[in-house]
């Protein structure tokens, strides 16, 4: 039996990173020539950790910014004017296009993707818009929508 690391998920037999035993000639003939695993000597494990910490460093980096980016956007509140016919219903509607560009006047760059606006907004008033700028990491944005004179 060997014991192998995986480079990739594998069915029935584990996900990347996972140290498992496998039968000599499956890791021979199969897994090791698809680089789908490497043999888990001391060598490979150590150079494996130490990928693994540095991803999670990076990742780590990414949620802070994302959670400083998060706090940027609470902290603004955009709003924007359409013109509005009887009971406040607007002509047309405001998308998350319309809030993008909103955004970019605040001086926040995001992509308009991670506005998560359920349906286009038809009325005036004030709105909580989430965005998701990373997975866990959600900012609620406020949005007026007034009456354009």
């Amino acid at each position: 039996m060997k014991r192998v690391i995986l480079q990739e998920n594998v069915e029935n037999l584990g996900l990347p990173g996972d140290v498992v035993r496998v039968k000599d000639g499956y890791a021979r003939n199969f897994l090791i020539p698809r680089k789908l695993a490497r043999i888990a000597d001391e060598t490979n494990v150590r150079q494996f950790e130490h990928q693994k910490r540095l991803t999670q460093d990076r990742l780590n980096r990414l949620i802070a910014d994302a959670k400083t980016l998060a706090q940027k956007i609470e902290s603004v509140s955009c709003t924007i004017s359409r013109k509005a016919g009887e009971e406040d219903k607007l002509f047309g509607s405001v998308t998350n296009i319309d809030i993008h560009e909103a955004l970019v006047k605040e001086g926040i760059t995001i992509d308009r993707h991670t506005i998560q606006l359920a349906e286009p907004i038809k009325i005036l008033g004030v709105f909580t818009v989430p965005v998701k700028i990373q997975k866990g990491v959600t900012a609620n944005l406020k949005l007026w929508i007034v009456k354009e004179d």
